[in-house]
């Protein structure tokens, strides 16, 4: 094999596994089941509440509309393990801004994947690719 022929099939190979990744299939994980463990394990702390769009309102609300848009290495993973994973560091980000805002709860909260809205009381939505997944909520943080 030349180099021409080399770097053609280098080439050939990058495109292939680039089309691949782009096809990211949609999953629906239960969303206070994800919580839950996170404030077990410690990963959260539980200062700050999280309720999806339909399940909490009232409260003084200090911000509307954030957006956390998070992706974490899903190479090898399944999507539950990778989705959790990526779930995790978008409320971890959601309660360090809450938490310096004043606001004790993120409510509200949306599937916002590709800023494609999506609503549930009980599921989020992530998107599981050959080597990423990725979670985006958006919310709003209240004081409750």
């Amino acid at each position: 094999m030349n180099i021409k022929q080399f770097s053609f099939v280098t080439i050939l190979g990058l495109a292939t596994f680039t089309s691949a990744q782009a096809a990211d299939q949609m999953h629906d994980f239960n969303f206070k089941q994800a919580v839950d463990r996170a404030v077990a394990d410690g990963t959260l702390d539980g200062s700050v509440k999280f309720y999806l769009a339909g399940t909490k309102s009232g409260g003084n609300v200090i911000k509307k509309g954030l957006v956390t848009n998070k992706k974490t290495n899903g190479f090898a993973k399944s999507a539950e393990t990778s989705c959790d994973h990526v779930l995790r560091s978008a409320l971890i980000q959601f309660q360090n801004t809450a938490k310096a805002n004043g606001a004790n709860a993120v409510t509200n909260l949306v599937s916002f994947y590709k800023s494609n809205e999506t609503r549930s009381t009980t599921t989020y939505k992530c998107a599981k690719g050959t080597a990423i997944a990725g979670v985006a909520l958006k919310g709003d943080l209240v004081k409750f």
